[in-house]
């Protein structure tokens, strides 16, 4: 529902209607909506009155489970069971136009027990409107319970032109969700995507208007980590070709001798819900599975009969290395000529994920040098995959068109789930597999949000920095913040240690549940008092001995700030693109360091040097304009004196 709505009802006779009535009055008061109970003027001995008002955003408005159906602008008929009012009135009484109708204090007759009803203001049915083609059964979960219109296909500009019609948006990957849908989407409540990927929607710029985005993310699992599978098996016993031979009339069996899946090494880089369930069946064909994933635990590994190593480790040692890392700053292209020149020869690389992970000029570049075996692709860099891409025809490249989550049961569980999201949405219930939800703090928000914003780039550039398993994290509060709840300041850290590293969508609602699913245990500490010139400090710290990382946070003014890494006194904006190196403090450290980047058309927005004593160490930050390359920052690891390059995005 989208308006508050003032509703008095009459009940009158006895029996299932009215036990019903004070059944709704009584669920009505419990979820929040503000409904009474009162006497009508004029009401009868045996009648039962019932009025209240529903705040806009109402999970309930009048929660029975009926239907109603308009006949005329004074006078509908309420159907459904036993004569109950349904907690849904349809946008407008009469039926066409229903757009143009305009509420107003009409009377209508009820059935059975419920003889008469005055609607001050008429309920409103929700609009959605699904811009992809979604199942059926998906469709029929959403129109139950709103106005559905489906119009598919659509050029980019008819979806601006019609989207500010529509409470809820649905779309599959087709369909692109820009800032100008969303900018003319003013009634958008929230955006569901069919599927795992939000590629297609600008989450930001929802988030910035209040829109919420959901998406069907586990609903794929089985069919990926199947297709994967079937992708492995394809390779080792040459399906694809020795299909094709036979296609041509040819029938030479010892042309396509395959390999056995037992005893092999499988490479998992990614152990999220797909590379787990990846991992469990290559258990079943008797493979032995490595896994990197920087952010699972040990023990979550084990779960899965995998055994956690470093990525160097993991490419020497597989027969087989399948990617299931999400895409982000730090994994984009993560295969690259380096990895390949590590892979074991003759080897295998699969990828259901996401095409960004892989150089497609340096896969095509190791398969013709001979550094890998063959490649088996579901996904691109592009898409469609271009019609002249020497992927698509090179003898030991498998590709398929983006299958992964193409099962009728996948597609029938995409659809379903993704309506139950957006209906719950537009009901205004907590989604935890929201995007981008939002966390209600009604007293606190306009105290604790700054330090939410802050704890989430704290969490994310150390997240960066650690190059790391993250175990264990401690968190402390320092200052008057100590004294609030910062429960929620704690969510915003774990979503910014997660969220780049994770193919699970984390907010501030499933944070928690999502480090615990992953074994990352974090402990919190409040002091009050502190020796800092700002009035409050986020701590964060993770390892212990030489693997011990910290950095902290604070607010100057209204603006977030870093303000100490590993112990060295530094001020830097957490934004953009952020350089930090540990050096020796030498003269005309900064000026190689700059002729560098600049060799390198990187631009400096601003600079400085933390250290402890004259000619130590020291940590020089800098924030750059652009991304630096590879190359730019084997340039820079190979000064004398510079102990450490990271970049971190923020």
């Amino acid at each position: 529902m989208r308006e508050a709505t003032a509703v008095s009802v009459v009940v009158t006779g006895s029996g299932s209607g009215v036990d019903c009535c004070r059944a709704c009055r009584n669920r009505g008061r419990a979820s929040g909506a503000g409904w009474a109970s009162r006497v009508s003027s004029g009401a009868v001995s045996g009648e039962l009155a019932i009025s209240g008002t529903v705040a806009l955003g109402s999970a309930l408005s009048w929660p029975c489970p009926s239907l109603v159906s308009g006949v005329d602008a004074k006078a509908a008929s309420f159907q459904g069971r036993s004569g109950f009012l349904h907690p849904r009135a349809y946008r407008t009484v009469v039926r066409t136009p229903r757009r143009n109708h305009t509420p107003g204090q009409d009377r209508f007759h009820l059935r059975s027990n419920l003889e008469f009803v005055d609607i001050v203001t008429i309920l409103t049915m929700s609009r959605i409107l699904v811009a992809d083609t979604l199942a059926g059964a998906g469709l029929e979960i959403l129109q139950a319970d709103a106005d559905v219109t489906v119009r598919t296909g659509m050029a980019p500009q008819e979806l601006i032109d019609c989207v500010g019609d529509f409470d809820a948006l649905v779309v599959r990957s087709a369909t692109k969700v820009t800032r100008a849908v969303l900018e003319a989407g003013t009634r958008l409540r929230v955006v569901g995507r069919a599927g795992v990927g939000v590629d297609n929607i600008d989450v930001d710029e929802a988030t910035r208007r209040g829109v919420v985005v959901v998406n069907s993310a586990g609903a794929s699992t089985i069919a990926v980590a199947e297709h994967t599978l079937a992708l492995m098996l394809a390779h080792a016993r040459n399906i694809g070709p020795a299909s094709a031979s036979v296609g041509r009339g040819e029938w030479t069996p010892s042309s396509f001798v395959g390999v056995e899946l037992r005893d092999k090494v499988l490479g998992i880089v990614g152990l999220g819900r797909i590379g787990t369930q990846v991992a469990r069946r290559a258990r079943a064909f008797e493979m032995r599975v490595l896994a990197h994933d920087p952010f699972v635990s040990s023990a979550v590994a084990s779960g899965c009969g995998a055994e956690l190593v470093e990525l160097d480790e993991l490419l020497r040692s597989s027969d087989f290395v399948t990617l299931h890392a999400p895409l982000s700053a730090a994994t984009g292209e993560l295969m690259g000529d380096a990895q390949f020149a590590q892979l074991k020869r003759g080897s295998t690389l699969i990828n259901c994920a996401r095409g960004g992970l892989i150089d497609e000029g340096a896969l095509l570049r190791a398969l013709d040098a001979g550094l890998i075996g063959a490649a088996a692709l579901d996904v691109f860099t592009a898409e469609p995959l271009s019609s002249d891409s020497p992927l698509r025809t090179h003898p030991r490249v498998l590709v398929t068109p983006h299958l992964g989550a193409s099962t009728r049961e996948a597609q029938l569980e995409v659809a379903t789930d993704v309506a139950k999201l957006v209906l719950a949405c537009l009901r205004g219930e907590h989604v935890a597999g929201a995007v981008n939800a939002p966390l209600r703090i009604p007293e606190e928000i306009a105290y604790l949000e700054p330090y939410l914003r802050l704890a989430e780039h704290l969490g994310r550039a150390l997240t960066q920095l650690a190059g790391a398993r993250l175990d264990g994290v401690e968190v402390t509060y320092h200052g008057e913040l100590a004294n609030h709840d910062t429960g929620p300041v704690t969510a915003g850290l774990i979503k910014g240690l997660l969220a780049p590293v994770t193919e699970e969508r984390v907010n501030l609602i499933n944070a928690r549940l999502v480090a615990r699913s992953r074994g990352l245990r974090i402990s919190e500490r409040k002091l009050e008092r502190h020796d800092s010139p700002y009035a409050n400090v986020i701590t964060v710290t993770m390892g212990e001995g030489d693997a011990r990382r910290d950095i902290a946070g604070a607010m100057a003014g209204n603006e977030p700030r870093i303000v100490r890494l590993d112990g060295y006194a530094v001020d830097v904006v957490p934004s953009g693109h952020v350089l930090i190196m540990r050096h020796l403090d030498r003269p005309g450290m900064i000026g190689r360091v700059g002729t560098i980047l600049g060799a390198n058309d990187v631009n400096i927005s601003a600079m400085q040097v933390g250290r402890r004593v004259i000619r130590g160490e020291a940590v020089m930050t800098m924030s750059l304009d652009e991304v630096i390359s590879r190359e730019c920052e084997a340039e820079l690891t190979a000064v004398p004196g510079i102990l450490s390059v990271k970049l971190v995005t923020l």
